[in-house]
Formats: C-alpha cells, sequence, structure tokens
C-alpha cells in the first residue's frame, strides 16, 4: 500500500485538491462578491472580461444536458472519467506525467461539482480580441484540464520516444554486453 502513495502520487493528488479548491474559490468570488451572474459582464481590460455563462454542456459545450435526467447522466460520465484519470495518475511513476493527471483530474472534479451542486459548470473568463474570440468562455477547471491534457500530449510525443531509446543506448554502450 506504501507503494501506491508515492511522494509524487501525493503531490499529484494535493495539487487535483489545490486545483479544484481555487476552482470553486473563484467561482464563489465571481458569484457571491462580484454578483456576476446579476451584471452579466464585468470589463476588466480591454481584451479580457468576466463573463457570466452557464455550461449545460461539457467540452465546447457538446452533449447538453436538456432533461434533469441527461444532467445526472453528465454527472455520472464525466465523474467515471475522473475515476479513471485517479486511476491512472496512481500508476504513473514520472512527475512529468503525474502533474498533467492531477490538472486534469482537479478541473475534471471542479466542473462536476458545479453541475451537480448548480446543474450547469459556471464559466466566466472570457478572453477576446474585439468581437473575436479565440476561446469559449472558461474557467479555472477548463484551462488546468486543457493544460493537463497538452502536458501529457507533449510527454507522449516527444519524451516517450527518447526515454525508450536511452536504456537500448545506454545497454549498446555498456562493457558488459560487448
Amino acid at each position: 500500500m506504501s507503494s501506491l502513495f508515492t511522494k509524487n502520487r501525493l503531490i499529484g493528488l494535493a495539487i487535483a485538491v489545490m486545483v479544484c479548491a481555487a476552482d470553486q474559490y473563484i467561482k464563489w468570488l465571481v458569484r457571491v462578491p462580484l454578483e456576476l451572474r446579476e451584471k452579466g459582464v464585468i470589463e476588466l481590460i480591454p481584451f479580457f472580461d468576466l463573463r457570466w455563462t452557464q455550461n449545460f454542456g461539457v467540452s465546447l459545450g457538446m452533449f447538453e444536458a436538456t432533461s434533469v435526467e441527461m444532467r445526472w447522466i453528465l454527472v455520472l460520465v464525466t465523474a467515471l472519467i475522473a475515476v479513471v484519470v485517479a486511476i491512472w495518475m496512481m500508476r504513473e511513476k514520472a512527475m512529468g506525467d503525474i502533474l498533467g493527471l492531477a490538472l486534469i483530474l482537479g478541473g475534471a472534479l471542479g466542473n462536476i461539482y458545479d453541475r451537480y451542486t448548480w446543474g450547469y459548470v459556471i464559466d466566466y473568463a472570457d478572453l477576446h480580441i474585439g468581437e473575436f474570440r479565440p476561446f469559449l468562455i472558461f474557467n479555472v477547471a477548463d484551462a488546468a484540464i486543457t493544460i493537463g491534457v497538452l502536458i501529457i500530449l507533449a510527454r507522449s510525443f516527444f519524451l516517450r520516444d527518447s526515454e525508450e531509446d536511452t536504456p537500448k543506448d545506454a545497454e549498446a554502450a555498456s562493457p558488459e554486453t560487448n
């Protein structure tokens, strides 16, 4: 059991908890003290606003929950995905992979909590250039998930090959194999 909770995995779990907590804290700030729901939009700087959005779907607003049953199906499906990510993270050894998975897990937990509590995910970060919006309105959880996925993809495309090549090269150069 102690090999399950290595230092890197415990750090990963702590990162997931911190991401979820930060996400929920900022959502509380926009909901309660800033009253973003009532105001609709708070213009901060020319290219970034806080804009109240209720996302009833999942990634990119797909699979929108149009009924109570669909809401609970989305909660269940996303919770199952979070469990798979948590298991995957607890099997990883490399801190880079654990970091990416922790960001994904923390973000997923933040959005699952919203969907469970409110029936939708609260989105508020509106990055834009004039009327052009290169991204959908998002939140900390969405950003963490995106960054986590990019870390996992980058590591799988760029680092796995070099890590796999290293032992072979080391064996070939080893005097014991010659």
